[in-house]
């Protein structure tokens, strides 16, 4: 037996209780959760020892996102109104998107989304930035 293995197959049952399919979105978000902190620890280096396992990560992540998140489609303040009733929002709720009056600006289409309004609008509504693009 190659001794990799026998490493493997010993540290398996622990490792098994996040490193699987996701059967939830529980057990989805803990993915992305270990994603992020893989890439907090490697700092995005595809040399770093962790890069393989973020691979990994990241396959099973893109497979359950296919398979059970649904993306709006059509222009990306239409999307986050979608989003905004879907999950039972008001405009006052999105506060990562700054003031009241920006949100406004936003809602109504006289100001467009900034690259940090797009990332918390992804991490809120565990979506691709692309929607709001």
């Amino acid at each position: 037996m190659v001794p990799e293995f026998k490493k493997v197959t010993e540290v398996w049952p622990t490792i098994s209780t996040i490193l699987h399919f996701p059967e939830s979105e529980e057990d989805f978000n803990q993915l992305v959760e270990l994603a992020d902190y893989i890439m907090d620890i490697s700092k995005g280096a595809e040399d770093h020892p962790l890069s393989g396992l973020l691979d990994i990560v990241g396959t099973i992540i893109e497979e359950y996102e296919r398979e059970h998140i649904l993306e709006p489609e059509g222009d990306p303040i239409g999307c986050l109104k979608e989003l905004m009733k879907e999950h039972g929002l008001k405009q006052k709720d999105l506060t990562e998107l700054g003031s009241p009056g920006v949100i406004s600006e936003i809602l109504s289409k006289k100001r467009d989304l900034n690259k940090r309004q797009i990332k918390a609008l992804s991490k809120r509504f565990g979506c691709s930035p692309t929607v709001f693009i």
